[in-house]
């Protein structure tokens, strides 16, 4: 295990700061990069706030989180691009142990947490994100994104009257009247100077534009809207080291360990998924391992000063991929512009209005639903349709690792079932009376029962082969329908040929025990076997 950590962190990169040779380095696109970098700090700052809430913890230790997760994983995560920070998916995990135990307990579940994720990257677990299907992807994107839509609901609810829950949709009394009015008239100015900023200049970032516009608005009419300070006050010091004050026990750790799992589960899962999102979006592959490493370094950083943990930010991620930013530089301006607004600029940024910062997150909403999945619904297989609103509805009512989880799960035994029923035989007799079964389709366990049902043991010659050309050996159930069959043809005391297994196969073949040799009549594999069933020894021939 030593040396899996010493060889992953050799191989984690240092910051990279390159672009494509389009895009170049210059003074504009260093601008480009802060400003969006600005932008989503200033949608960090709601996000952070609500979902300390969530998890029942000061506001302080959301932004804190936010902070040092995001400069973290913006300096050496797998994508550039990418923003990680406090999110709503580890909060609803966290509220009961918060509850139980404490804060404290809290910290050093975070903690445990990066540890889990560190051993990840370092075992290279994170090619596994590999093996989510396209319909999964697109469900997790809707899913997200209707997520995304529920959560900014709570803003149009008199401030102080919220109650948090999941998807941060709580109790409490909605706006009404000229209240309501103003939200959604400042909400639909937001989106529509969002709207019209590219067709005009690409000076500014749209999104920062609109909250600029719509927060001058307000100032300068004065007018009577819920603002970022209505949630909570952001203002505060730098974060201090601390170690959790938890008894070293092991019952502590008994308490902390499910927790730690789940949340390392779901912040990897997440990540990884958002990692591919921006990574399509940007045309630029991304480091998954090192993206684990990354995530596991700053919690294990993050829970020793006082924050709560996280995770990518696909809102996020999605408006700092929309207003330009590429490189690592936006990441960590955006961490840095969080952690001077906690420190020096609360009073300016407290006076945003949340409608401006609801107009964003509305038209992040907008493009991050895959729209294009609703046409071709009707055109993909019925199981791909599916399993793509099956994820969606999972990631909205639960929670996004569990949708992931049964979106695989549901794909697999699919993709199991399908192959299951390919599984025939091309059947013909040669000049010398021997039948051939040519096998077409994979064997293994899905259809190894359709396998043995191809033969007709009691009506075939004495002389049966098997033709593997066409066909693979998977696993041990295949293994045992091939014996299960020889058994049948033995006890029929008829002879038995199994014909062009390929290498792969002939590995499987011989782990079972079976003696395989060379033959001189296979020349395409130069691999064949013969069963002599009558004597239950294997030769070539």
């Amino acid at each position: 295990m030593k040396s899996s950590f010493l060889s992953a962190f050799a191989k984690l990169e240092m910051p990279d700061l390159q672009l494509r040779p389009e895009e170049g380095w210059s003074l504009s696109r260093v601008r480009i990069e802060l400003l969006s970098g600005l932008t989503v700090a200033l949608a960090l700052v709601p996000e952070a706030v609500a979902f300390a809430f969530v998890a029942g913890v000061h506001p302080l230790v959301g932004l804190y989180a936010a902070f040092m997760v995001g400069l973290i994983t913006a300096l050496f995560g797998g994508r550039p691009g990418m923003i990680s920070g406090a999110t709503g998916a580890l909060a609803v995990v966290m509220v009961a142990l918060v509850a139980d135990h404490g804060v404290e307990y809290l910290f050093a579940t975070v903690v445990l947490m990066g540890i889990l994720q560190l051993i990840a990257g370092a075992m290279h677990w994170g090619k596994f994100i590999r093996l989510v299907p396209h319909p999964v992807m697109l469900g997790f994107v809707n899913g997200l994104a209707i997520v995304i839509f529920l959560a900014q609901l709570t803003q149009f609810k008199v401030p102080g009257s919220m109650e948090n829950t999941g998807h941060g949709m709580g109790g409490g009394e909605w706006l009404s009247g000229l209240p309501l009015v103003m939200m959604l008239g400042l909400v639909a100015l937001t989106m529509g100077v969002i709207w019209v900023m590219p067709k005009l200049t690409k000076l500014v970032p749209a999104p920062l534009a609109g909250i600029a516009v719509v927060a001058g608005v307000v100032i300068a009419l004065g007018l009577d809207v819920p603002r970022v300070g209505d949630l909570a006050s952001i203002k505060g010091g730098l974060p201090q080291f601390h170690i959790p004050s938890v008894p070293l026990t092991w019952e502590t750790f008994e308490i902390i360990l499910p927790y730690a799992i789940i949340l390392s589960a779901i912040g990897l899962i997440e990540s990884l998924l958002t990692l591919n999102l921006v990574g399509e979006m940007t045309g630029k592959r991304g480091g998954a391992s090192q993206e684990c490493l990354a995530q596991g370094a700053s919690n294990v950083v993050t829970g020793f000063f006082g924050g709560m943990g996280g995770c990518a930010m696909i809102g996020q991620s999605m408006i700092n991929v929309k207003s330009g930013g590429r490189t690592r530089i936006a990441g960590v301006a955006a961490a840095l512009f969080l952690l001077l607004f906690i420190l020096v600029a609360s009073p300016l940024i407290e006076q945003i209005p949340l409608a401006a910062l609801v107009g964003v997150m509305f038209m992040v909403v907008i493009g991050t639903f895959a729209w294009h999945s609703i046409k071709i619904l009707a055109r993909v297989p019925l199981n791909d349709a599916f399993v793509t609103l099956l994820v969606t509805v999972v990631t909205v009512a639960y929670d996004l690792a569990i949708a992931v989880v049964v979106g695989v799960i549901v794909s697999a035994l699919s993709y199991a079932w399908n192959n299951a029923r390919r599984i025939h035989a091309d059947i013909y007799e040669q000049q010398n009376g021997t039948k051939v079964y040519r096998l077409q389709g994979p064997l293994f366990f899905g259809s190894s029962d359709g396998f043995t049902e191809l033969f007709d043991v009691e009506n075939d010659p004495d002389e049966v082969v098997v033709d593997f050309a066409d066909s693979r050996v998977v696993d041990q159930s295949a293994l045992q329908a091939i014996e299960a069959v020889a058994g049948k043809y033995e006890a029929a005391s008829k002879r038995l040929q199994l014909r062009h297994l390929s290498r792969d196969c002939h590995k499987l073949l011989a782990k079972a025990g079976h003696l395989i040799v060379d033959s001189d009549d296979d020349p395409d594999y130069a691999l064949a076997v013969d069963y002599e069933v009558r004597t239950g020894i294997l030769g070539g021939h």
